[in-house]
């Protein structure tokens, strides 16, 4: 199966199809370090750069049997719809229809957020499905989370599979007739599985506090801590939701008077002090919170280690930033989900042979 990927990113589809020795006739993606990441890991695969200049790709016809990518969740009109695929007028997502349009491959491959279903009371969804149906397409679409194809992370995802012809094949794809009547996962309770309790991965419940800050600025003790939050320094509006942990054997109440912990040790312990644009603290030893690392969301979309650890700017690889590899992973498909859509694809595609 020969593909070609479009909103390329760090190409989650190459590293989920090459063990079933799928091969991608080109990548197309603008972001200079995603660029960078495909140059470095498939360097022999042209990066054909902008999609909406795919009239302008010399790319033979017939080469192509699977079109996949992720656009950006961007509403699109019907009446852009109806004035033609061949003035997508901008929107990637019509550009999208219009490459598959221009090469016709039997498979199309899909992803974009929940939203999506319901953009526009749903209508833009629904063009989109009935522009894929005039093209030729049967298609299906399921949201898959991430979480059950073993990463550790809930990421819900909307996948559309269409196949060119008859044979209600996409449906097969997506779907396990076993599993149609299956129930769902129950909701959690209350602060089940949410935030980590400290006080118990401490071991002793005298030793460590943590402090989540509420709406107001307000500070609540309930043996929780928030989230850690990476935050662009230019949408700087949610920083006070970063944690603050602090060891109580050390509190300095005195100092730190407006977290109201009723500690009367005499020890301090200097706080940790946020330089630059990120407003993080966290203090103390023996802590669970703390922001994650690249390698560590690596792993949680499912590529191996060190997947976005590149030469950047002239600089070797181990110096690579963290900002534009915490990016772009963010902005990326789970690799286990791609890989199981790949491997039925795979199986449907041998049963027709």
């Amino acid at each position: 199966m020969k593909y070609l990927s479009v909103c390329s990113g760090i190409e989650a589809a190459s590293k989920a199809w090459e063990p079933i020795g799928w091969e991608p006739v080109a990548f197309s993606e603008i972001e200079p370090f995603p660029a960078a990441v495909l140059k470095h890991h498939w360097p022999k695969v042209q990066n054909l750069g902008d999609m909406t200049k795919y009239e302008q790709w010399n790319i033979q016809s017939g080469t192509v049997d699977l079109l996949v990518g992720g656009t950006p969740c961007q509403s699109f009109s019907v009446a852009g719809l109806r004035q033609g695929l061949k003035d997508p007028r901008g929107n990637l997502m019509l550009t999208y229809l219009a490459i598959a349009e221009r090469f016709k491959p039997r498979w199309l491959v899909w992803e974009n957020v929940p939203g999506v279903l319901s953009s526009n009371g749903g209508k833009d969804f629904g063009s989109f499905l009935g522009a894929l149906g005039e093209l030729g397409y049967e298609w299906a679409y399921r949201v898959l989370d991430a979480q059950w194809f073993g990463v550790a992370q809930r990421r819900r995802r909307v996948f559309v599979v269409a196949h060119l012809g008859e044979g209600n094949l996409a449906a097969k794809v997506l779907f396990e007739s076993e599993s149609v009547c299956r129930d769902s996962a129950p909701s959690l309770e209350a602060r089940q599985r949410i935030a980590t309790d400290v006080d118990a991965r401490a071991g002793n419940s005298e030793s460590v506090g943590a402090f989540r800050m509420q709406a107001f600025g307000e500070y609540a003790d309930d043996g929780t801590a928030s989230a850690m939050k990476a935050r662009d320094y230019k949408d700087a509006t949610d920083l006070v939701a970063s944690p603050i942990v602090i060891d109580r054997a050390a509190f300095n109440q005195g100092q730190n008077a407006q977290y109201k912990p009723h500690i009367g040790h005499s020890e301090t312990m200097d706080s940790l002090v946020a330089k630059g644009p990120h407003a993080v603290s966290v203090l103390a030893d023996r802590m669970a919170v703390r922001r994650l690392s690249p390698r560590e969301c690596e792993r949680l979309q499912g590529f191996p280690d060190d997947h976005t650890l590149i030469p950047w700017r002239n600089k070797p690889a181990d110096q690579c930033p963290d900002g534009p590899r915490y990016k772009a992973l963010g902005n990326s498909m789970a690799v286990p989900c791609m890989a199981w859509i790949g491997k039925r694809i795979d199986a449907v595609e041998r049963n027709m042979k």
